[in-house]
């Protein structure tokens, strides 16, 4: 038997995405080999993050300072706004360097099953920035799921109502290295509808 320490500590760990029981028990047992040397770094670490980290009242973005870092850098285009759905949409946007604009972090995306409405996403702050203007794409990045779809037609409709703002959205279909044998209907049928010429 573990005492309760630990097993609160394996607990926690089985909490995070990706994490199981099993996986939970290894990092655990990993961490308390070498306390001084690993949990005693990771517990100071994680208690500065959540002193130090604030959600951006701009964008939604996470960073240590409000507006982030992305709001505030002089070199990013204001004009050209990105909509994800989540703070990790945004950190794979930027770790691949594609997008040198600004974001909207929705936080989710609409879903009538679960009762997320628009009044439940980070919607008004960039019905805000458009209100303002400076604003001429609006880029819609979210996911090619039912929820996702579902938020994009309605932010469609209701950006529509801005003149000078051109509304964009990511392609969608067969992915780099990607064989078609391989591929789902879906994705085959995105990738022919979201067809241009060679």
């Amino acid at each position: 038997m573990r005492g309760h320490e630990i097993e609160q500590l394996i607990k926690l760990l089985g909490r995070l995405p990706g994490f199981g029981p099993r996986s939970a028990r290894r990092i655990a047992l990993h961490l308390l080999r070498e306390p001084q040397a690993r949990l005693v770094p990771l517990a100071r670490a994680l208690d500065h993050a959540a002193q130090a980290v604030k959600t951006c009242t701009t964008c939604g973005n996470l960073d240590t300072s409000d507006p982030c870092h992305i709001c505030t850098d002089p070199v990013r285009d204001r004009s050209v706004v990105c909509v994800v759905e989540t703070v990790g949409d945004l950190w794979a946007l930027e770790r691949a360097g594609v997008h040198r604009g600004v974001y909207q972090v929705l936080g989710g995306t609409l879903s009538p099953l679960a009762g997320i409405g628009p009044e439940d996403l980070n919607i008004a702050s960039l019905l805000d920035r458009l209100e303002c203007g400076g604003v001429r794409e609006v880029i819609l990045a979210l996911g090619a799921t039912v929820e996702g779809a579902t938020t994009m037609h309605w932010l469609m409709d209701k950006l529509s109502q801005y003149e000078g703002v051109t509304v964009s959205r990511v392609a969608q279909g067969v992915p780099v290295g990607g064989a078609l044998d391989v591929l789902d209907d879906g994705t085959l049928a995105a990738a022919l509808g979201a067809r241009r010429p060679a």
